[in-house]
């Protein structure tokens, strides 16, 4: 009875309007690039300027699965296909007057990274969606923070491949630690020495394991043949794989 009684008395007009907002970080691997996926806004605020795709929580819709059903709707991934890609929460953005629009506006931005990713399709609110190298969108200017959300989801994407064995999703079941190497290479967006990096891996317990089969053709630069490896069943890397730059 107490409870209704302050529901009657309850005036939303008497609150600041609030808005949330999921953002998505989508990053995958292109050509040993990294690639993130910008789109063309095509209504205000911000017409015609690229931006992360994301939008407005529906009511009654859990956060996760609003990053769930932008992802879907921007890449046209199908539920089953959202399986292999790692999706997490970010960090929530909410500085006064990062939207324009009337209303206080939240955003909770999410971190999704996975292999083959598809061709991108641009909803009803975008002009164009596309595939955009990392490397070129530090000439670019996005719409709202989101230049700054892309910053803070590379470097968890970054970090990510330091402490969990994320990076042998862009590999296949069975491959050399040179083309592990490249996949740290594109995230890091560094060239690492070969063999510091071979000895880092399986100093690592349980990340990787030998099949006990060799490549049919020569490794790099015409020497033997590489063994052949997969992945071992560690969920954290110890000791962790350092980026060079952060030994």
């Amino acid at each position: 009875m107490e409870e209704a009684q302050w529901l009657k008395s309850y005036e939303p007009r008497d609150y600041p309007a609030v808005g949330v907002t999921v953002d998505l970080v989508i990053l995958t691997i292109r050509d040993k690039e990294l690639h993130v996926l910008l789109i063309e806004r095509g209504q205000p605020p911000f017409e015609g300027e690229w931006a992360l795709p994301g939008g407005f929580v529906q009511e009654n819709e859990d956060l996760h699965d609003a990053a769930a059903r932008e992802l879907q709707e921007e890449t046209g991934l199908t539920q089953s296909d959202l399986d292999r890609v790692h999706l997490e929460q970010l960090q929530t953005f909410g500085k006064p007057g990062r939207d324009p629009r009337p209303l206080r506006v939240y955003s909770v931005a999410y971190l999704a990274f996975a292999p083959r990713l598809p061709e991108p399709v641009a909803d009803t609110d975008a002009k164009n969606a596309a595939w955009i190298p990392l490397a070129a969108t530090g000439e670019m200017k996005l719409a709202f923070d989101h230049e700054e959300i892309l910053s803070a989801g590379v470097e968890r994407a970054r970090d990510k491949l330091e402490y969990s064995p994320l990076a042998t999703k862009f590999v296949g079941p069975e491959f050399t630690i040179s083309e592990l190497r490249t996949v740290y290479e594109a995230v890091w967006g560094e060239q690492l020495h070969a063999a510091n990096f071979h000895r880092k891996v399986l100093s690592v317990r349980h990340f990787v394991e030998e099949t006990g089969r060799t490549t049919e053709r020569g490794g790099e630069r015409g020497g033997p043949r590489a063994r052949l490896y997969r992945r071992g069943d560690a969920t954290q890397l110890h000791p962790a794989l350092l980026r060079p730059t952060a030994e």
